[in-house]
């Protein structure tokens, strides 16, 4: 019987990408989230598998370093979003005292 992660398989694939696209350590990222290095590792792992598997083969080596940029971008844009989003939080509160 397979065990339960206590991780939505959605966050382990965001955490994975992060890293791929972001260009920061696995420690970093891993000791950011709260996740094991380990664990994270083995998500990231899973990831580079299913992304070189998953490259056209008509996919220019320009256009190949373009995907790589635009997604380690999104993935810079998105934590930016998630810390403006417990800024906004944070403030609220303190608006409401």
């Amino acid at each position: 019987m397979a065990r339960q992660s206590k991780y939505p398989e959605e966050f382990r694939r965001q955490a994975a990408a992060l890293v791929l696209d972001s260009g920061r350590t696995i420690r970093d990222v891993g000791r950011e989230l709260g996740v094991n290095h380990e664990t994270l590792r083995n998500w990231v792992d899973r990831m580079r598998q299913e992304r070189d598997g998953g490259w056209p083969s008509d996919l220019a080596a320009d256009e190949r370093a373009e995907l790589v940029r635009l997604r380690r971008q999104v993935a810079q844009l998105e934590l930016e979003k998630e810390i403006l989003k417990k800024a906004a939080v944070f403030f609220a509160r303190e608006t409401e005292r």
